[in-house]
């Protein structure tokens, strides 16, 4: 059952905020999922969410962060250090959403939250995704995605997919890749299971493929997942090399920014 805002349970979560009662503030949100939790922040002055917001552990606080509409989590971020940017929010969301939150700072800021990114293969990620134009594919993507090779048995690719998979918060598709990276089929965790783990990928993958290059604009993608009911879409360069994958949610929330542009 969906959870359901009321004025009574904001007047609530107020009273426990002033009263500074963090183990009943937890108690009252502990099932209460991230979408639902941002919303109640915007609700409250901008104190009372400063509190709510620094109750929750790094994870989760970036969780509610990129659910806020923009001003609200611009505002946050204008009180953060870039290290703090990085520490307690960018290395808590996928590539995808990390690059939307380093888009909306200044040029000064993004380049010294780009700097502070430790990890090299992250900075570079992000840099990439936030060399795309707005309404294109390269922009909507994430980098994060699980990749097999064609040549490997079903024992090696369980064991690669289970490295692959932690960084990655849902599992939607595996893709099969050539020597060159070349993009050139899809094969199913239920395939996986039920094969011999002797056999390789490449008697036993999908060769048909569904995909989008960088440069393709978001309209064209909305336009692509809805006509064959995907719930994910590989990203391909000109080369058809694989370079990241577009989830639906991602399509959703392009389709709605597009609808409230033109209602502007």
């Amino acid at each position: 059952m969906a959870f359901q805002l009321t004025k009574k349970f904001i007047d609530k979560i107020e009273t426990l905020i002033e009263k500074q009662d963090t183990g009943s503030i937890k108690n009252e949100l502990k099932i209460i999922l991230a979408p639902d939790i941002a919303e109640i922040i915007q609700r409250l002055d901008s104190k009372k969410s400063e509190y709510l917001f620094s109750q929750f552990n790094e994870e989760k606080a970036a969780d509610i962060l990129i659910e806020w509409d923009e001003d609200v989590r611009e505002r946050l971020l204008r009180s953060l250090s870039s290290k703090e940017i990085v520490n307690d929010v960018i290395y808590n969301l996928e590539s995808d959403d990390a690059a939307d939150v380093i888009q909306e700072l200044s040029d000064k800021k993004k380049q010294e939250v780009l700097s502070n990114i430790t990890n090299p293969k992250q900075a570079r990620d992000i840099a990439d995704l936030l060399s795309y134009d707005d309404n294109s594919a390269g922009a909507l993507m994430a980098k994060e995605l699980i990749k097999v090779h064609a040549q490997w048995s079903i024992l090696r690719c369980v064991t690669e997919m289970r490295k692959q998979a932690q960084t990655i918060n849902k599992v939607y598709t595996i893709y099969v890749v050539d020597n060159n990276n070349t993009l050139i089929g899809t094969i199913s965790l239920k395939k996986l299971l039920l094969t011999h783990e002797k056999t390789f990928i490449e008697k036993i993958y999908n060769k048909q493929i569904i995909s989008v290059t960088t440069n393709e604009s978001g309209e064209e993608v909305a336009k692509l997942m809805n006509k064959y009911d995907l719930i994910v879409l590989p990203v391909v360069n000109n080369m058809g090399q694989l370079v990241g994958r577009i989830t639906i949610d991602d399509v959703v929330d392009f389709i709605k920014e597009e609808a409230e542009k033109d209602y502007q």
